[in-house]
């Protein structure tokens, strides 16, 4: 088969020269030759071997597909193996794969074109935590089966609360005991022991079993029964912890450093309570959860997964400030002049067991503190010196306000505490200052009466200084001044009358007794003389006020009397159906209308506002969540934004806190057993507890899910709605596939979709029909029973029903023949037996199910032959 085709040249060749020769290979059979052709030089002898190959294909495909590690979120990975072909022929290809864990290949079998590569995507639902360690076989054209492992993990995706600096696991943190209105921290590390980035937000669990707000663990059980009355009180304990950040992004095996912050705040109470045994213990739970993966709002739509989170104890104790002070807070100074100082030593104690005090005195006119500031240690006590100075002449009641300082937290940075006044006690100084006395010497009037002079004009006063167009008893305003009041008249508060200094002649005169007169300066009480002989006894001073009141009541009642009647005639005046009483336009003027007087339209009010920096609450979110569920909008939505405000909200880009108040799920769907060629039907859940509107985008790739709609729809605030996911398919196996969705066009999420493909099927109620004659009926009548068909699947299943003769005919007949039953439902079909001469007891029908199953009935006749 092999031919050489050549001239020999029959001169030797010259330097060089060359010549040529052509080997034709003509093969003959599918079979690979060996031959030789042998070349003759000179005395040398050269062998060059001939090779007749037919074309073969040469295929190879990698021996291993690790997808490394994955995060158990049902997600679909996704990994290519390549088949090489460095054959000259197209090669054929097959993938079995029998293994426990579920793969997709695509395509399974196939062909491989010469000197090219096919890539074959595999992909792994990543539902179960375990390592995959499971082998494919591929079957080559002409070469047989090469085995291809399939490895990789499959890993829980785990959030842990690390201490600071330990780095150790936390379960509880403690902030031990704090004052009211003040604030301590903790730092924590958020720890994403997995390899994939996690999105996370804090929420603070406020309605979790054994969580305490303001109640005080330490008393007796009557005591805390009785102070129910604070649960009752509706808290936002998003302003009793803080957390910063609460929310962000962690990348894999990253840490981030988080800090907590503990702001007790007293409670205000139905009752009134000693603030001394005002003790409130506190215990909080915080939930650091993935985004979007909350379970709780959907436990009824989903099959009860739960979601990825780790839960965080908080623990602390309020106590009120109790500072005491000996001698009590209202200190009163001894009287002293102008230029002198008195003093108090006031004894300052803290009752507090677990908590230090830091004091600080504010300044106060005329009065000075020392120490100022200081710190006093639980239980301990300090001396304070306050000292009285007065500036000018007077009666001095001051309050003396003391500042305790604490940590608290700052407005611009809650992350920072700094110093601040958390609460103020107060004490009521008081102190006199009096003018030094000044000796006066009174001269007799040798007859002149001076500008200045006493009442009597008998005394001058010497030393009084440069005369004034006023007297300086004048400029004292005495009647407005306490300086020379006497001490025990200071804190007279009758409404006295003011004496003049010469009216000693008319007090002599009859008074009233309710009258009291004091004197200009000392206040002192004036004699008030009171002559029986003009003066009205107790009698005749209570007849004469009861005829004053008679005359009184008689005036009143002439005044309401004509107050009624002229009533009554404005009443029949105007009550009439032509005039009410005005006139037309009578001091009316056009008003002046412009836009402003329009009203505006209010904005609907925001939950959660997009920036606020507050925590999620679990209370806040299901009070949330409840006004979405009771607002379902199923029809009349709008596939894509169309008003200016749904363009405006459906371009935000949501916060991780926004997105975890959206819910989409179940996040598995399962459709159990479905039947091929039939449509089953779940929905998918929207749920929109933001204040804006949110534009979900679907997108399906899969033939299964293709009759799923709307794919697009713009979800209104406060809004829940639902979108039919529809399964269809024509092959019998497991699928688990999944979908992808997006959020305003930018944060996306996935569904995993779960079904189990079933044929069509049929079945008996029993596989075997015994009949027997019904007692008391004739002989030679027809023996009857019932058989049951079911169709245990979810579409309709057409059957007819094939009688299994041989060589004798069968003697039963079945009624119907053929028929369809309906999903979920079954038929019964009667068969009977011709009872006759030498006719067979027994027979067999076999169930053909339309492009499903088919089940074989054996009948057999049970005659009874009397003798």
């Amino acid at each position: 088969q092999f031919k050489l085709i050549v001239e020999n040249p029959e001169k030797p060749l010259a330097p060089g020269l060359q010549i040529k020769a052509v080997v034709e290979y003509t093969p003959k059979s599918a079979e690979d030759l060996e031959d030789e052709l042998t070349l003759l030089v000179d005395d040398d002898i050269v062998h060059i071997p001939l090779l007749g190959l037919i074309p073969y294909c040469d295929l190879e495909v990698d021996s291993e597909l690790n997808f490394g590690e994955m995060i158990a979120n049902n997600k679909l990975v996704t990994k290519e193996i390549r088949i090489s072909n460095h054959g000259t022929t197209s090669g054929v290809f097959r993938i079995v794969y029998d293994g426990v864990v579920l793969l997709n290949i695509k395509p399974a079998r196939g062909v491989v074109k010469p000197n090219s590569v096919r890539k074959i995507k595999v992909d792994i639902c990543t539902d179960v935590p375990g390592v995959i360690k499971e082998m494919m076989k591929v079957d080559f054209e002409g070469r047989g089966y090469t085995e291809v492992w399939v490895r990789g993990v499959v890993v829980e995706q785990v959030l842990k609360v690390l201490g600071a600096c330990c780095g150790k696991v936390l379960k509880c943190v403690n902030f031990g005991p704090l004052y009211f209105g003040t604030s301590k921290t903790e730092k924590i590390h958020l720890y994403n022991e997995s390899p994939e980035c996690m999105d996370w937000v804090a929420v603070l669990e406020d309605n979790a079993i054994g969580g305490e707000m303001g109640t005080d663990l330490q008393g007796s059980t009557d005591a805390v029964l009785h102070d129910l009355s604070l649960k009752k009180k509706d808290v936002d304990v998003s302003k009793l912890i803080f957390c910063v950040p609460n929310q962000g992004t962690l990348l894999p095996y990253e840490k981030s450093l988080i800090t907590l912050c503990f702001s007790p705040v007293k409670f205000e109470r139905e009752f009134e309570e000693n603030d001394a045994s005002l003790i409130q213990d506190y215990v909080l739970f915080v939930r650091f959860e993935t985004v979007g993966q909350r379970g709780g709002c959907l436990q009824n739509l989903s099959d009860g997964s739960n979601s990825r989170h780790v839960d965080l104890a908080l623990m602390g104790s309020a106590f009120p400030v109790i500072l005491t002070f000996k001698p009590g807070t209202v200190i009163n100074f001894k009287d002293c002049y102008l230029g002198e100082q008195a003093q108090v030593m006031c004894t300052m104690k803290n009752e507090s067991e677990f908590l230090p005090v830091t004091f600080s005195f504010r300044k106060t006119a005329h009065f000075n503190v020392s120490p100022e500031r200081g710190k006093l240690k639980q239980k301990s006590e300090q001396e304070v010196m306050i000292s009285f100075s007065p500036h000018q002449i007077g009666v001095f009641e001051m309050k003396q306000i003391i500042d305790i300082v604490g940590s608290g937290v700052d407005e611009n940075n809650v992350d920072v505490l700094k110093p601040k006044s958390f609460h103020q006690i107060f004490l009521t100084l008081r102190g006199v200052c009096k003018s030094k006395r000044k000796s006066i010497v009174f001269t007799i009037n040798p007859g002149l009466t001076p500008l200045i002079s006493n009442a009597t004009g008998q005394f001058v006063v010497h030393g009084t200084g440069q005369l004034s167009d006023t007297a300086p008893v004048a400029l004292l305003k005495s009647t407005q001044t306490q300086i020379h009041t006497h001490q025990k008249n200071r804190n007279c508060k009758d409404d006295a009358l003011i004496a003049f200094p010469n009216d000693r002649a008319a007090s002599l005169r009859p008074s009233e007794r309710n009258k009291k007169y004091r004197t200009i300066f000392t206040k002192a009480e004036r004699y008030n003389y009171v002559d029986p002989e003009f003066a009205y006894t107790d009698s005749e001073q209570l007849f004469r006020k009861e005829n004053k009141k008679r005359y009184v009541d008689f005036i009143s009642s002439l005044r309401q009397r004509r107050l009624e009647k002229e009533a009554i005639r404005q009443f029949y005046i105007y009550n009439n159906p032509l005039s009410i009483g005005i006139k037309p336009a009578e001091g009316l003027k056009s008003p002046n209308i412009s836009i402003a007087d329009f009203p505006k339209e209010k904005p609907q009010p925001k939950m959660l506002p997009l920036d606020g920096n507050c925590m999620l609450t679990s209370r806040k979110l299901a009070a949330i969540a409840s006004k979405s569920t009771n607002k379902e909008v199923w029809s009349w939505l709008s596939p894509m934004p169309s008003s200016d405000q749904e363009k405006k909200d459906c371009s935000l880009t949501l916060t991780h806190k926004q997105l975890h108040q959206i819910f989409i799920g179940p996040s598995t769907i399962d459709f159990g057993e479905v039947c091929v060629y039939s449509t089953a039907t779940k929905e998918l859940y929207i749920i929109n507890n933001l204040s804006v509107h949110i534009w979900i985008q679907i997108q399906i790739e899969v033939a299964e899910l293709q009759e799923t709609s709307p794919l697009s729809q713009v979800v209104p605030p406060l809004t829940k709605t639902h979108i039919p996911v529809v399964f269809e398919t024509a092959t019998v196996g497991m699928f688990k596939i999944s979908f992808s969705y997006k959020i305003n066009n930018q944060h996306t999420g996935h569904v995993l979709v779960v079904a189990r493909a079933m044929p069509i099927e049929l079945q008996l109620s029993t596989r075997e029909l015994i009949l027997s004659p019904v007692p008391g009926y004739l002989a030679g009548t027809e023996f009857r029973r019932t058989v049951r068909v079911c169709n245990p699947r979810n579409h309709p299943a057409d059957f007819i029903w094939r009688p299994v003769t041989g060589e004798r005919i069968c003697a039963f007949t079945i009624r119907p023949t053929r028929g369809c039953v309906e999903a979920y439902s079954d038929v019964e079909c009667e068969v009977v037996w011709h009872s006759g001469f030498n006719t067979p007891e027994t027979g067999q029908f076999t169930l053909c199910v339309h492009r499903g199953n088919s089940i074989t009935l054996k009948c057999l006749a049970k005659v009874k032959i009397c003798a």
